[in-house]
């Protein structure tokens, strides 16, 4: 009985090209090489055209001298045209890290200022909105750039408004600059223990919270840990100057290390990490009996991860200039390292200066000393500030919005003040509903950067246009474009989603 049974069980057995399962793996297989092979042709139709129209796509022109001048930055006369890219993407950055921090405290002042009782504040904030998002940022650099071109005083050695601490003339605003100094690294190292024991502080003060429901402030007393310990630092961060020995004798061991240790790191990471992966997803799919069930798309995932770590061993192996230039840069980092800490016990790790102007010729021009902006760059940084803030006010406004007012009124049942309330219960509501549209107004700055090319400053654009005209490398200045602003989008987008899921409501 039983054998006749399991044989009509074989006769029934669905055949191979009417199989379900095995239709979807061969049609998943099929098409990537349909997809593997169409790039492969396109690739080469493409590497076939350029040669013919003797177009170079190297990167040569990276070490190449050029003759480019930056208005600003890091570098205004680089030598080659990877430190012109550099100073470029400098620039960027700096536009772009300050244009956020700005945006958002000036956004979140005016979506307050929107939901405020009194009228008159409540007005400017709506006309704020209503006026800078619905004018195009591009006609607004322009203005900005013509107003204080035409409106600002000529630069003189007498300039204003406070001479020798703020200078404001049509050549730029220049105030006074606070830098790091040569103690900068071995205060680090104690802000980093500052750090760790401010980690315990506040899981210790957050504990008696927990279990007496007394206001402990944990987070006040982990901010006070951290002030304290950079407060100390001032004074005996150059106790930490031996670790120069040991970065050196780092550097010296990796100089010794031969290309196949990076290689065979490398390959064990890649299937290390594969394996834990493809053991912890099987054992979440396996019931408290030890059945396991797994979909097609289970199995998929799996064999997924497993060709891709023998994909990335393979290119490891293959490619062994990976492994030399992280033996390389490793090197490098560390003999950096070695000599920041190499210095003199009573090296300060802040500095500042005050502006200062300075005429060679018949102009006067400002000096190296303090913090300028050009007015290119301070129309580029007023521009994307404001628009940008009208968007994150309105975002702050339907944010508060968003919290139902039973949340309010039950704060004032307790006797909560109106601050209280916005700090305490409102405000970490709606952060939930603030931050991911607020994430995009992050990205839209970044990439609105690139108009400041409109008012002559240097930003990746302005420098990369001027690169690929003088080297005729188009295609590769565009790609280091795309990298950059890829780069920066997926760092936002990183940071932005690591704070939503902070933030996500926690179901039971």
């Amino acid at each position: 009985m039983t054998a006749t049974t399991t044989q009509e069980r074989v006769s029934q057995r669905v055949p191979l090209w009417r199989d379900v399962v095995v239709l979807k793996w061969v049609t998943q297989v099929v098409l990537l090489f349909v997809v593997l092979g169409t790039m492969w042709f396109l690739a080469s139709q493409a590497g076939d055209n350029l040669r013919a129209r003797n177009i170079n796509t190297d990167f040569d022109f990276l070490e190449r001298p050029v003759d480019i001048q930056i208005s600003e930055g890091i570098d205004t006369h680089p030598d080659t045209g990877g430190r012109a890219l550099w100073a470029a993407m400098v620039n960027t950055l700096r536009l772009s890290i300050a244009g956020i921090f700005f945006a958002t405290i000036l956004g979140v002042i005016v979506g307050l200022a929107r939901l405020s009782d009194n009228w008159l504040v409540r007005r400017i904030a709506t006309s704020w909105v209503e006026i800078l998002r619905n004018i195009p940022l591009l006609v607004q650099m322009i203005i900005y750039y013509s107003v204080m071109t035409a409106a600002f005083p000529k630069l003189g050695l007498e300039t204003g408004p406070i001479n020798g601490w703020l200078h404001v003339s049509n050549k730029g605003i220049s105030m006074p600059r606070v830098h790091i100094a040569d103690g900068f690294y071995q205060w680090a190292v104690v802000m980093l223990v500052g750090v760790v024991a401010a980690h315990f502080v506040r899981r210790h003060r957050q504990r008696i919270q927990d279990e007496t429901g007394a206001n402990t402030s944990p987070i006040l007393w982990a901010l006070g840990t951290i002030a304290l310990f950079g407060l100390i630092g001032l004074f005996v961060h150059p106790v930490f100057s031996w670790l120069g020995s040991v970065f050196s004798a780092v550097a010296d061991l990796l100089d010794s290390f031969p290309v196949a240790v990076p290689q065979l790191l490398f390959s064990a990471i890649a299937v290390g990490s594969a394996t834990v992966w493809i053991r912890r997803f099987v054992s979440d799919h396996r019931s408290a009996r030890g059945h396991l069930s797994l979909t097609d798309d289970d199995w998929f995932r799996i064999a997924f991860t497993a060709v891709a770590s023998l994909a990335v061993v393979f290119l490891v192996v293959r490619w062994s200039g990976l492994s030399a230039w992280t033996l390389n840069s490793g090197r490098d980092l560390f003999e950096v390292l070695a000599d920041k800490f190499n210095v003199d016990g009573s090296a300060r790790p802040f500095d500042a200066m005050r502006p200062d102007i300075v005429q060679k010729g018949k102009f006067p021009n400002y000096g190296k000393n303090g913090l300028t902006m050009s007015i290119g760059f301070a129309s580029v940084f007023f521009a994307v500030v404001f628009y940008t803030s009208a968007f994150i006010g309105e975002n702050v406004r339907g944010g508060i919005l968003a919290v139902p007012k039973g949340q309010t009124e039950a704060a004032k049942a307790v006797g909560l003040r109106r601050g209280q309330i916005l700090r305490h219960v409102v405000l970490p509501q709606a952060l939930r509903v603030i931050l991911p549209p607020t994430g995009n107004q992050y990205l839209n700055l970044t990439k609105n950067t690139s108009l400041a090319v409109a008012v002559g400053m240097s930003d990746m654009v302005q420098v990369g246009t001027t690169v690929f005209n003088q080297t005729g490398r188009t295609l590769p200045v565009v790609a280091i474009w795309m990298l950059f602003y890829l780069s920066c989008s997926l760092t936002i987008s990183v940071v932005v989603n690591w704070f939503n899921v902070r933030m996500k409501l926690v179901e039971r």
